[in-house]
C-alpha cells in the first residue's frame, strides 16, 4: 500500500506580501510618510526595487500620502502641541516630507492663527507667575520668550506676543 499524500503545504507569503504586510501594520498605529516606510523596509531588509513597488502600490491606493499627512501632522502639532512653524517644519523634515510641500502647508497657516496659540501658551503660563518688580518681569520674560522659541515661533512674535500679554496680565492684576 501506498503512503497517503502529503497534505497540499500552505505556501509562504511572498516578500513582496510580507513588505505590504508590514507597511499595512505600521499604517494602522498611525499615518506614516512615504520616507518612514521606506526607511522601516530598509531597516529590515527589503531591497529597495521591491520597496519602491510596494510603496507605489500603497500610494496609488490612497494609503500613502505625503501632502494629506502634513497637511494633519500641521494641524495636529500646531493645535495640541502649541508648536510654531519652524518647530514644524524641522518635524516634518525629520519625517521625511519633501521641502516644497513642508513650505507650501505651512504656506497655509493663518499668522493670526499662530500668534494667537502663541497668547494662549503665554496667558496659561503667566497665571502662575509672580509679577512682584521689575526684575521679576524680565526673568518671567526671559523665560516665556525662550519657551516660545524652543516651541518654534519667530523671536521677534514670542517677544511682542510676551509684552502685550505681561502687560495685559499686569493690568488684570490691578483691577
Amino acid at each position: 500500500m501506498s503512503s497517503p499524500s502529503p497534505l497540499p503545504s500552505t505556501s509562504e507569503p511572498s516578500r513582496g506580501e510580507q513588505a505590504r504586510a508590514l507597511c499595512l501594520r505600521l499604517l494602522t498605529a498611525r499615518a506614516r510618510t512615504r520616507a518612514e516606510l521606506a526607511a522601516q523596509l530598509a531597516k529590515r531588509g527589503y531591497p529597495d526595487d521591491l520597496s519602491t513597488q510596494v510603496l507605489d502600490r500603497l500610494t496609488e491606493v490612497g494609503l500613502v500620502d505625503d501632502a494629506d499627512f502634513a497637511e494633519q501632522w500641521v494641524h495636529s502639532r500646531l493645535a495640541n502641541a502649541g508648536k510654531g512653524k519652524r518647530a514644524l517644519a524641522a518635524e516634518l523634515q525629520t519625517k521625511g516630507v519633501d521641502k516644497e510641500l513642508i513650505t507650501s502647508v505651512l504656506g497655509g497657516i493663518n499668522p493670526a492663527d499662530e500668534r494667537g496659540r502663541a497668547e494662549e501658551l503665554v496667558r496659561k503660563k503667566l497665571r502662575r507667575e509672580s509679577l512682584s518688580d521689575e526684575a521679576a518681569d524680565a526673568r518671567v520674560t526671559r523665560r516665556l520668550v525662550g519657551m516660545l522659541a524652543r516651541r518654534g515661533f519667530s523671536q521677534g512674535m514670542a517677544f511682542d506676543v510676551v509684552s502685550v500679554e505681561l502687560a495685559g496680565e499686569r493690568e488684570r492684576r490691578r483691577v
